[in-house]
C-alpha cells in the first residue's frame, strides 16, 4: 500500500532512488543505536555496575552463604528418630545400660512429640492470626456513628438581669 502511494506521489523514475536513500537513512539510525548501546554498556562496565550485579548475585545465593549446608545439617525435624545409630551406641552395652538407653529413648521421643505438638499449635495459631488479619484488612471500614444530639436543657439567658430590691 505504501509502495503504491509512493509510486503515485514520487513517480516511477525517482522511486528507486528514494528507497535507496531511505535504506541508507535506516542503516545510519541502526548504526547510531548500536553505538549508543555499546557506549552505555562501556560506561556501565567502567562504573562497576557489573561488579555490583555479581556481588548481589553472590549475596543472594544460598550456597554462598552456607544456608544449603545448614539446611542439610539440620534436616527435617519430622525425620528424627531416637533409634538412629550414633557412634556412642556402636559400643556393646550391658543389660542395665541397655535398659537406661531404652528409657532415654522413650523420654526423648515424648519430648520430641510434645515439641512437635507445640510447634503445630503455634503454626496453627499464627496461620489463624494471619487469616484473621487478612480478613479484617479485606473488610470495608465500619461506618462511624453520628454524634448523639445534645440533651435538651433549659434555655439560659445570656445576660443576667439585675435583681430588683423591693
Amino acid at each position: 500500500m505504501i509502495g503504491i502511494v509512493a509510486l503515485i506521489v514520487v513517480g516511477p523514475k525517482d522511486l528507486p532512488g528514494m528507497f535507496r536513500e531511505m535504506g541508507r537513512f535506516t542503516a545510519r539510525i541502526k548504526g547510531m543505536a548500536r553505538d549508543f548501546q555499546r557506549a552505555m554498556e562501556d560506561a556501565a562496565d567502567d562504573s562497576g555496575v557489573g561488579d555490583i550485579t555479581k556481588t548481589l548475585r553472590n549475596v543472594t545465593n544460598p550456597k554462598a552463604m552456607g544456608l544449603d549446608a545448614l539446611n542439610k545439617a539440620t534436616g527435617n525435624i519430622t525425620d528424627w528418630s531416637p533409634d538412629e545409630k550414633t557412634e556412642s551406641s556402636a559400643t556393646p552395652r550391658g543389660p542395665e545400660t541397655a535398659k537406661m538407653t531404652e528409657e532415654r529413648k522413650e523420654k526423648a521421643q515424648k519430648i520430641h512429640d510434645a515439641m512437635a505438638k507445640k510447634a503445630e499449635e503455634r503454626l496453627a495459631t499464627e496461620a489463624a492470626a494471619t487469616e484473621a488479619a487478612a480478613k479484617v484488612a479485606a473488610e470495608p471500614p465500619a461506618p462511624t456513628p453520628a454524634p448523639a444530639p445534645a440533651p435538651a436543657s433549659d434555655p439560659v439567658d445570656p445576660a443576667p438581669q439585675p435583681e430588683s430590691k423591693t
